[in-house]
């Protein structure tokens, strides 16, 4: 077996080509696209390069790709555990135990020569609302950010010494539904009303001032979470810009109290739906034309809820079911949307799940992070409790 460092064009490519070998009789399999991959590990795209750093490798067998994997760490990620955590992910693999664990000790050495003790995965070196976990269940096309990966993985994983952090549940739900709970709407109609309380969608020509506004909720809403990692404005301004494809105003919305934001809600369009016709995640021009094309032809009817957060004093209002209130007068006049997945919430956040449940919602599958410890003597602790 022969390991390569990620350092040209030429292994960029060949980066990008072992999932296609890995999956290529994998019918429920959906390329990512590689320029939102790409964009992760450049500098001048990527400001965690600016505390923090990442590499990339490859493993051959006689000259055939049979492997890959990334590792990262950055210091806002890494000093909030109880021991500095870099991460893993990008993995992909054949089914072969040997392989895999010559690229997680790969991982975990270079990690563990830039001073760390743990290392998670497979995750991803940006926000957590893409690429997130090990799937865990029902393995089926997943939504647009959502990790996907073979069954044996988890053996892979487990059999090298990962543990569970936290576990990962996704949702769904048709709020367009006439069966959906009575109550849930009375609550959210008469929220929606009461006096003092506006409800307002994205706008990209006022997007700064939406930014800050949800900053401002963000930091207040999960702020007293052992784990939180502050976003950055511009951080948050170039990930508007890249993924203005899946993105739709009336998609997201904000709640304010007396001109106070208190509340945020935003999904994003199911980009999937279409990259499993294209069969690549590699776009030029032509493909660039046809996903616009599959767009414009309403092929899109699934969308992805990948942030819902209230802040302290508010919760447990009703807040979010008049989002939803809102929210449900737009899925019904763009009734081709017909299926929203709320993913992912943690098994550390009880409320949010018994909220979602509370909706209606089912449960659809489980994705999992997991953790190694680099001192295979040390107690293993899993996520603590949102209280």
């Amino acid at each position: 077996m022969e390991l390569i460092q990620v350092a040209g064009k030429q292994q960029v490519d060949e980066f990008h080509k072992v999932p296609e070998l890995v999956y290529k009789d994998d019918p429920n399999w959906i390329p990512q696209l590689q320029i939102m991959i790409e964009d992760t590990f450049d500098p001048a795209k990527n400001t965690r390069f600016q505390k923090g750093d990442a590499r990339r490798w490859l493993l051959k067998q006689n000259g055939i790709l049979i492997g890959r994997i990334a590792a990262f760490y950055d210091e806002d990620y890494s000093s909030g555990y109880d021991q500095p955590t870099g991460c893993c992910g990008f993995f992909e693999c054949v089914n072969n135990k040997e392989a895999a664990f010559k690229l997680f000790d790969t991982a975990r050495d270079w990690l563990q020569e830039n001073g760390m003790e743990a290392m998670d995965g497979p995750v991803n070196f940006d926000e957590n609302f893409f690429f997130w976990g090990l799937l865990k269940d029902r393995f089926r096309p997943q939504t647009f950010g959502m990790q996907y990966n073979p069954a044996y993985y988890n053996d892979l994983f487990e059999a090298y010494g990962f543990k569970t952090y936290y576990d990962q549940y996704s949702y769904s739900l048709d709020i367009t539904n006439p069966d959906l709970p009575e109550r849930f709407w009375k609550i959210a109609e008469w929220v929606a009303q009461k006096p003092g309380y506006t409800f307002e969608h994205f706008s990209f020509k006022d997007q700064d001032r939406c930014i800050r506004d949800f900053l401002e909720i963000h930091e207040k809403a999960w702020g007293t979470h052992g784990n939180y990692k502050p976003i950055e404005f511009q951080l948050l301004k170039d990930l508007i810009a890249h993924a203005r494809i899946i993105l739709d105003e009336e998609f997201i919305w904000y709640a304010y109290h007396n001109g106070k934001p208190i509340a945020f809600f935003m999904q994003i369009l199911d980009l999937n739906q279409i990259l499993k016709k294209l069969k690549t995640g590699k776009l030029n021009l032509w493909q660039g034309l046809k996903l616009l094309y599959f767009k414009k032809r309403k092929t899109i009817t699934r969308c992805r809820v990948i942030v819902l957060g209230v802040i302290p004093g508010y919760q447990g209002k009703g807040i979010e079911s008049a989002i939803f209130h809102h929210l449900k007068k737009v899925m019904l006049r763009k009734s081709w949307y017909n299926d929203m997945e709320m993913s992912w919430v943690g098994d550390f956040n009880p409320k949010m799940n018994a909220m979602f449940k509370s909706f209606g919602a089912d449960r659809t599958n489980t994705h999992s992070t997991l953790r190694y410890l680099f001192n295979r003597e040390k107690e293993f602790k899993r996520a603590p409790i949102i209280e």
